[in-house]
């Protein structure tokens, strides 16, 4: 078995179907394929039937992603236009030209809901590599319950069709459909209707440009033209007939109805036509229809959306969130330089329920993200029903999960007031994935001492950041431990425990093999149960395993760390100086674990250090480009002196170009004699 494949590695009036939440649907439906066409494209195969990692340069970023990026930035600015823009009309125009109102007009009656059936449809040509990538959009508005959305690109479609008693999503390419018959809850329902303060989230900068297009009816237009035409100050070229509003996005109007940008990003080409068009509820003869809850299906979609806003825009809750001090019953909330700490103790049950209680906002986040926004880009990638999949996973490796797991995954659903079966699935979200690490110690250290890094590139794209916490917990019974991760997950990526045990896991391929103990559980198992390197070994070796991971584990105690390559068949250890196909040749008192680029770049840093390795050199070995754009969260055990540094992405910045936070294991342990032991009779 090779050790390593080379591909390892986001009102005064009620709102009408016209309004902006039309455009959040299209832009949102197209961000929502970032997360998934990602992690698509970080992996292809190559002509020697092996795996392969894309390039860490921008021009190898995934064509996709780039894609996606480059459509939202234009999204943005048409969105842009079309809400101010139009303040630009008293700017000097050509006798020839359409003018700014005229061309505008429109698109602003359909944004403030003047227009109730309507047709709109977009072309983008967005340049990738030098070469334009297209997309095509369609929406039509039928009456307050009704609409046709399509998207399409050669690689990825998706169409939504709402009717008062139906809700079809249909996956074309991969000739299937789901559908949902009934009725829906009002505060997740996809009518129309109202749907601007279903789908934008009060968390989203889009809120307040929201607000203000919901309120734009035409007594307000002037208005606002003589607001904005000093704002924007766009001017007419006569002889381009373009109106350059910024300047990156001329704006032509090829005639009324139709407008077009073309920026350093392509070309963005809108049509707006009035319709008196009858919904059609055919589909192709070939396409699978399955049913399932039309609640569940709206939900995703619309949850999905709602919380897709906050990852693409931000407001300052999410960027700079209030750093308030939280107490319950066995547990306690810190910040400690910007980062959440969380400490924990006592039974399965209290570690739950205090988990839940300290971070119920952030824990939403979490499940929203996964559940919601990955799995309506799940069901767009694959044609497979997200809830579907993963509770399938589920119930392959439920056995397989300690009782006392299950019971502190149970007390978690309880607080956060979810229902336990969405938690336990959600727990087995790392399983659905398949990042870099490395120990050095002994001659490879200034001190001697064994510095264990930890990289973890895993989709920023859907937020997750939002929720990261570093969980200090005092299980009964068991080992005291630190577990870098995120609110609402109880299982383990990174860790380290009292006994100077630390873990740090990257995936591999081999999706769909479920039979065994899911690795975030093993990882937690070993951080309770392990004291030595030997143990955790055993533990790997002796338990089912799914998929196929990596790891580096290390030992404080002893300076011993050790690679291991772990499949369901099979299980394979590199140890420190081992030279390796896969790796490069042995460095002493070393373990390093990459690929590609990045495992050069490593092993080129490491090399270049060796001897002289601390702590700050520690965190720089994990710097860009050794982290990747996606990289979630970074970390640096010190296992000997029972501390950790940590850093988290933000929404704009990879966690390797975010500060450090200095973690003291043992003393935050030693501060949970303050923590309340039970929980108070009102409970």
């Amino acid at each position: 078995m090779g050790f390593l494949p080379s591909g390892i590695g986001c009102r005064p009036r009620h709102l009408t179907v016209g309004e902006p939440g039309w455009l959040v649907i299209v832009t949102v439906f197209v961000l929502s394929l970032d997360a998934q066409l990602h992690r698509k494209r970080l992996l292809w195969v190559d002509v020697n039937n092996e795996f392969c990692f894309a390039p860490d340069s921008d021009a190898g970023k995934p064509v996709m992603l780039r894609l996606v990026r480059s459509a939202v930035i234009a999204a943005v600015l048409v969105v842009g236009s079309l809400a101010f823009v139009a303040a630009s009309t008293f700017a000097e125009e050509s006798p020839s030209a359409v003018s700014l109102v005229e061309g505008l007009r429109p698109f602003v009656s359909m944004l403030c809901g003047e227009q109730s059936k309507f047709t709109l449809k977009g072309d983008l040509a967005i340049q990738i590599d030098g070469s334009p990538q297209p997309i095509q959009l369609q929406l039509s508005r039928f009456d307050d319950q009704a609409f046709d959305l399509a998207l399409s690109h050669a690689e990825y479609a998706v169409e939504v069709h709402r009717r008062e008693d139906s809700t079809t999503i249909v996956l074309p390419l991969h000739k299937v459909a789901y559908r949902g018959i009934g009725t829906v809850a009002d505060e997740v329902c996809l009518s129309p209707k109202g749907i601007m303060e279903r789908l934008i989230s009060p968390a989203s900068d889009a809120k307040p440009v929201a607000t203000i297009l919901a309120v734009l009816s035409p007594d307000f237009i002037d208005p606002l033209i003589a607001f904005g035409a000093d704002l924007l100050k766009a001017k007419h070229d006569a002889a381009s007939n373009q109106w350059v509003l910024t300047d990156e996005s001329p704006v032509q109007f090829p005639k009324r109805g139709e407008l077009l940008v073309r920026a350093n990003f392509g070309e963005v080409r809108l049509s707006f036509v009035t319709t008196s068009a009858v919904a059609a509820d055919d589909l192709a003869a070939d396409i699978k229809v399955i049913e399932i809850s039309r609640t569940e299906l709206e939900q995703t979609l619309s949850q999905g959306i709602h919380r897709a806003t906050e990852i693409l825009a931000p407001a300052a809750i999410l960027k700079n969130p209030p750093q308030d001090a939280r107490h319950t019953a066995n547990g306690e909330l810190r910040w400690i330089n910007g980062q959440r700490v969380a400490i924990l103790k006592g039974t399965p049950e209290e570690i739950g329920t205090a988990h839940g209680k300290l971070l119920k906002a952030e824990a939403t986040r979490c499940l929203e993200s996964v559940l919601y926004t990955f799995g309506t880009a799940h069901v767009i990638r694959t044609g497979h029903w997200f809830r579907h999949d993963i509770e399938a996973a589920y119930a392959k490796l439920s056995p397989h999960i300690p009782e006392r797991h299950k019971v502190e995954t149970r007390a978690l659903a309880t607080a956060l007031n979810v229902p336990a079966e969405t938690l336990e699935v959600l727990n087995v979200f790392p399983e659905m994935f398949h990042c870099s690490g490395f120990a050095v110690f002994g001659s490879a250290t200034k001190d001697g001492k064994l510095y264990h890094g930890r990289v973890l590139d895993y989709m920023t794209t859907i937020g997750l950041q939002d929720a990261a916490t570093t969980f200090i917990v005092q299980p009964d019974g068991y080992i005291p431990f630190a577990n870098v991760g995120y609110a609402a997950f109880i299982g383990s990526v990174s860790g380290m425990n009292t006994q100077a045990i630390s873990l740090g896991e990257m995936g591999g391929r081999g999706e769909g093999n479920w039979d065994g103990v899911p690795m975030a559980t093993l990882m937690r198992r070993a951080l309770e149960e392990c004291s030595t390197l030997e143990e955790v070994i055993q533990l790997w070796t002796n338990s089912p395993r799914t998929c196929e991971y990596y790891y580096v584990f290390a030992d404080g105690k002893t300076n011993k760390a050790v690679g291991v390559a772990a499949l369901p068949e099979s299980i394979e250890l590199i140890l420190p100086g081992q030279g390796h196909e896969r790796l490069g040749g042995g460095i002493p008192d070393t373990v390093v674990l990459s690929a590609g680029s990045r495992l050069e770049k490593l092993r080129e840093r490491v090399l270049e250090k060796h001897g002289q390795i601390d702590a700050d050199l520690g965190k720089w070995l994990m710097s860009r480009p050794v982290a990747m754009q996606s990289n979630l969260h970074n970390v640096l055990f010190v296992p000997e002196d029972g501390v950790l540094y940590v850093a988290n992405a933000s929404h704009s910045k990879p966690a390797a170009e975010q500060p450090y936070v200095k973690l003291d294991l043992k003393k935050l342990l030693q501060s949970t004699g303050n923590l309340p032991l039970r929980a108070t009779s009102s409970r």
